[in-house]
């Protein structure tokens, strides 16, 4: 795989500062149930990376103190970690908001039957990856008979009324392109999302987020291959829009990786590009002090233009 840090370091990205931190977003590892072309974890289902049980007591013990409201747990497929349940009945006892980002499939896992039901309990906002309302598109970037395990799982979501209208059980799609490109619109594409899949599967949603393709690790290797990833960089570079730099996510959010190091965004994490401090060294989360976060300098390189093209991009989809 080609290392990206390097080609994004020597960057013009403005300066951006930490505000109140409102989210904390924890990587549980790397073990995934699927291996898509578009990832920026290169997740798989050969990875062994775990987050230990001690540094999940760690992570609520941050919350307990930290003031964030927050908990958003990602991976790999987050659900995969064997402390998953435990983090969630924990962080939902202290009255966190917590979202799950959910490939869908899992759902359908072997020892993963009551998942949707616990998910449910918990009231866990779901957001779920579905890169295309069409069979052919989801399965050539994610795998052959993905798109059809996605629709049971987003079936039986709406069953325990996921996605329904009053029902405050919130189920939101994501969407990524399929190559270097920036995505479409998020309000049209919402609606064309919403048509295709009442239309065709009976499948209600919330929202849908649309998250721009990052230029590291899986994507970012495969853009160097091609000899795409200039030129990448440059349409992102060109359609950069000042007026998201208000909004971008990292400025209320920290980024825990599974041995609990802490970065200022999971794209920061992915490229190990740590946390700008005074010892220059990564920070534990063990060790981390919330109260000393706002103000900070947050570590930027070219791969950041990313969240700030055209429409603006995040965990939670367009900024406009």
């Amino acid at each position: 795989m080609h290392a990206t840090l390097p080609l994004l370091q020597a960057s013009d990205f403005p300066a951006i500062y930490r505000a109140e931190l409102e989210t904390v977003q924890v990587n549980l590892g790397y073990l995934c149930n699927q291996q898509c072309l578009h990832c920026h974890v290169n997740a798989g289902p050969n990875r062994k990376e775990i987050m230990s049980a001690e540094t999940v007591g760690q992570i609520l013990e941050f919350l307990k103190k930290s003031g964030a409201s927050t908990l958003d747990l990602t991976g790999g497929a987050p659900e995969l970690n064997p402390h998953f349940r435990s983090l969630v009945r924990q962080a939902h006892a202290l009255g966190c908001r917590i979202i799950d980002r959910c490939n869908l499939t899992v759902l359908n896992e072997p020892g993963q039957e009551d998942l949707a039901e616990f998910l449910a309990e918990h009231q866990v906002e779901i957001s779920a990856s579905l890169p295309c309302y069409q069979e052919d598109n989801v399965d050539r970037q994610r795998g052959s008979g993905v798109f059809t395990s996605s629709i049971r799982a987003l079936q039986r979501l709406n069953h325990l009324d996921y996605g329904l209208p009053g029902s405050g059980k919130v189920l939101n799609l994501v969407y990524n392109p399929q190559g270097p490109s920036l995505p479409p619109p998020q309000c049209g594409l919402e609606a064309d999302y919403r048509r295709q899949l009442k239309n065709d599967y009976n499948v209600e949603f919330n929202n849908l987020f649309t998250i721009t393709n990052m230029p590291i690790k899986r994507f970012g290797s495969t853009l160097v291959s091609k000899g795409q990833f200039s030129d990448y960089i440059t349409l992102l570079k060109q359609n950069s829009r000042d007026e998201n730099l208000t909004s971008v996510m990292c400025k209320n959010l920290i980024s825990i990786d599974w041995q609990g190091f802490v970065y200022d965004c999971d794209f920061n994490q992915m490229l190990d590009l740590p946390m700008i401090n005074n010892t220059r060294k990564k920070q534990h989360i063990s060790t981390l002090n919330a109260a000393l976060l706002s103000g900070q300098p947050i570590a930027v390189a070219d791969h950041c233009y990313a969240c700030i093209a055209g429409q603006g991009s995040s965990c939670g989809g367009a900024l406009e």
